[in-house]
């Protein structure tokens, strides 16, 4: 990146591998970036299941999961980095619907512009447990993350493209359907990529 070019924020963006990405954690995957400054990045790969549910891992750390609505719901696979710790994503407001505020009622949360708030505390999974919560919640285990300049490196390196996030894919995307569905928000299809086209 040149040094008099002004430093990008993908913050609540959305990271799309290139085809050319063969790493098993990030082939075919989607980011989405909870965090970026000129430190580095963090995010949440979105459209990587495990076979775990929610209910499975709510109950490995002994809770039960209080809630109907998140029964099917399966937990991911963040990234490869400290893959034994959970990471909720959620809507900035609770199940009663109260109107988002700039502090969040979980601790360890990272507010993220665009209403959403990544929670790595086990009170929201409590919460879960006891029938309330946010509305909509994405859990992982492990997440994303690039040192200071190594995003902006392979971005020039077109191992992603960006786009700005659609917090309906996260939640409601069908899994299998998110990855075509990223780059449609760019107005492409896999199979017109390759390794060596520039960005959109």
């Amino acid at each position: 990146m040149p040094a008099d070019s002004a430093p990008i924020n993908l913050t609540h963006h959305f990271l799309i591998a290139m085809p050319g990405v063969e790493d098993e954690s990030f082939s075919r995957s989607v980011v989405y970036l909870c965090e970026h400054s000129e430190r580095g990045a963090l995010g949440l790969i979105i459209n990587k299941p495990m076979p775990l549910s929610l209910e499975g891992l709510l109950d490995k750390i002994d809770l039960s999961l209080g809630r109907e609505d998140l029964r099917s719901d399966v937990v991911y696979r963040g990234g490869p980095v400290q893959t034994d710790r959970g990471f909720v994503l959620h809507e900035a407001f609770s199940a009663e619907g109260s109107v988002p505020s700039d502090e969040s009622i979980y601790a360890s949360t990272l507010t993220i512009p665009g209403g959403l708030e990544m929670t790595t505390s086990k009170d929201v999974l409590e919460a879960l447990s006891n029938g309330a919560g946010p509305r909509r919640v994405f859990v992982s285990l492990g997440y994303a993350s690039w040192g200071e300049g190594q995003l902006e490196s392979e971005l020039g390196e077109n191992t992603w493209l960006t786009v700005g996030a659609d917090i309906g894919l996260i939640f409601d995307a069908p899994v299998a359907e998110r990855y075509d569905r990223a780059l449609a928000l760019l107005g492409l299809q896999a199979w017109t990529l390759s390794r060596e086209v520039g960005h959109a």
